[in-house]
This record gives C-alpha cells, sequence and structure tokens, in this order.
C-alpha cells in the first residue's frame, strides 16, 4: 500500500452514530433558540406599543372629545407615516450602496460577471447613430450598393384560332380539299 493510498483511506476520528448524535443535538438546541428570539420579538413589539400608543378611554366622552382625539390619531399617524418613509428611503439607499460596493469588490478581483443581454429591436438609422454619433446625420441607403438582378421573361407561344391554322396543319392537300368541299 502505497502513502497516498493511506492517506485518502483514513477514516476520520468521530464514529457515524456520534456524528449523527452530535448533528440531531445542534439542530434542537437550534430550534430552541429560534422559538426564544421568536418570543423576544414578540414582547419587545408588545413592549414598543404599549409605549408608543396608550390604550384609549373612550367611556364618557363626548362628541367634540371624540372628535378632537381622531384628528391627534390621524395627527400621529401622518408622523408615523413620514418616519417610515424616511426609514424606507434610507433602507433603499443602503441596499444601492451595498450593491455598488459589492460591484467595485468584483472588480477589483477581477471576477467581473457579465449581464445578459438583451434583444433589442433597432433601426439602421439608429444603430449607426449610436455608434458613428452625430457624424452621420443623413440615413444610409443600404439598397443602393445591392446588385440589381433581371429576370428574363419567358417566351409565351401565342394562342391563336386552331380554325385558322388547319391549312398549316393539313399535311395533304387533297384532304383538305375535301374538308373545303364538305360545308
Amino acid at each position: 500500500m502505497t502513502f497516498f493510498a493511506f492517506v485518502f483511506k483514513r477514516k476520520s476520528k468521530i464514529s457515524a452514530s456520534r456524528r449523527l448524535h452530535l448533528k440531531i443535538k445542534l439542530l434542537k438546541t437550534a430550534a430552541v433558540m429560534l422559538e426564544k428570539t421568536k418570543e423576544e420579538r414578540i414582547q419587545q413589539k408588545e413592549v414598543t406599543l404599549t409605549e408608543k400608543v396608550p390604550p384609549l378611554q373612550l367611556s364618557g366622552l363626548s362628541v367634540q372629545d371624540l372628535q378632537t382625539l381622531c384628528k391627534e390619531l390621524h395627527r400621529k399617524i401622518d408622523v408615523a407615516d413620514e418616519e417610515r418613509y424616511d426609514i424606507e428611503v434610507k433602507v433603499a439607499k443602503n441596499i444601492n450602496e451595498i450593491e455598488d460596493l459589492n460591484r467595485k469588490v468584483f472588480e477589483l478581483k477581477g471576477k467581473m460577471k457579465r449581464p445578459a443581454l438583451k434583444r433589442v429591436k433597432i433601426s439602421a438609422d439608429a444603430m449607426l447613430g449610436a455608434l458613428l454619433g452625430s457624424k452621420v446625420k443623413e440615413s444610409v441607403d443600404f439598397k443602393v450598393n445591392l446588385k440589381t438582378v433581371k429576370k428574363e421573361e419567358e417566351k409565351k407561344e401565342e394562342v391563336t384560332d386552331w380554325r385558322k391554322n388547319v391549312e398549316a396543319m393539313s399535311g395533304m392537300e387533297g384532304r383538305k380539299k375535301l374538308f373545303d368541299a364538305n360545308p
């Protein structure tokens, strides 16, 4: 047995059953941790809601008080919408910045991916305008340089009345006379 064959056939130090047992334990602890984080998020959400939105006391209020309360709530909703919009804009800006930085990192590494090219229908004039810029102002006619091929007309046989050609078709003069004699 050679050295290389010995190196590649070396077994791992942990048995398969032990490895499986460890994987099961890891998965169980990960599931428990996931449940804890979900519960913590729910609790944080409830705490922030109680801080931001106090419970409403609607009993014993007059119509005027209810209207002012509604106006106040609308004003708070507008403020919350403005904050949400500002946060969305910041997130979108950060995402674009991250994409640009990732693109720069790929360029620096030299592993640039080619973007998928899309098929574009464009006229010849527009293509020349895009390639040559403002150098070409008049449209170029590509058909000018093509060779012209003239088709020869087929000779058509004239169709004439068969009775006029009876003399030409009849081979014997006597038969023609007999034909003419019988009215």
